[in-house]
């Protein structure tokens, strides 16, 4: 697994508001929207590797039980997407769009990042 976030500790991530820990998965998850092509699949499943450990990076580090449960029911679509043989761009978008209704901040990325 290549994990660029490997040295990120729960205390440091802890230290990042709810907002950006969930623009942050975001990011890496719209770069793993670029790698749907069957070229890219090592890469696009590091990248959901990254994608995956910032979630449970962050929900490590929220006590809060409905955003804890939430992030996890979230993280088995993106674990789904990780295991698919050949991820489509519908599922891709899907668990995007979910994901930055979390909050309000990255709710308001979605006119810019995933509509027309």
């Amino acid at each position: 697994m290549a994990q660029q976030h490997a040295g990120l500790a729960p205390e440091r991530w802890a230290t990042f508001p709810l907002d950006r820990q969930i623009l942050m998965i975001g990011n890496e998850l719209h770069r793993a929207g670029k790698l749907l092509g069957p070229a890219d699949r090592e890469r696009l499943r590091d990248s959901l590797e990254r994608v995956l450990a910032l979630t449970d990076l962050t929900v490590a580090v929220h006590e809060q039980p409905t955003l804890r449960r939430e992030l996890l029911r979230w993280r088995d679509l993106v674990a789904a997407l990780y295991v698919a043989p050949e991820p489509t761009v519908a599922e891709h978008r899907a668990a995007f769009r979910c994901l930055l209704q979390f909050t309000r901040a990255s709710a308001e990325q979605i006119p810019l990042l995933l509509e027309p």
